[in-house]
């Protein structure tokens, strides 16, 4: 059974925006942030350590929502994802597979965005 009661820190969080530009710019300035872009879509935001711990992205037509979701590890998934439709939430993204792991986003029973991250 995937948990994720053992590992309830948050993994990474990431901030899906119409203007990534503007959104870069802001919260850099806002936090400090140390910002580096990959392309004009999406940036990584370094923790203190340097390593990248969070993302600023562009939110395309086809983007299933906007705004801040926090990605909270679990052990599979796809796991997960079932787990929390039968507990009533749904679908938002599909499992995919990205450089910092396999991950998907589930709505809960109020409308929050939830992300699950496994390595």
């Amino acid at each position: 059974m995937t948990s994720t009661g053992s590992r309830p820190a948050a993994e990474w969080f990431d901030i899906s925006t119409l203007d990534a530009r503007q959104a870069r710019v802001f919260h850099q300035k806002m936090f400090g942030w140390e910002v580096n872009a990959i392309d004009e879509t999406y940036a990584l935001i370094g923790d203190d350590g340097g390593r990248p711990a969070r993302g600023i992205g562009q939110a395309g037509p086809n983007s299933p929502y906007t705004g801040i979701v926090v990605y909270f590890p679990v052990d599979d998934v796809e796991a997960a994802l079932a787990r929390a439709q039968r507990l009533g939430g749904s679908r938002v993204l599909e499992p995919t597979q990205t450089p910092l792991g396999r991950i998907a986003v589930f709505a809960d029973l109020d409308g929050n965005r939830v992300g699950l991250v496994s390595r």
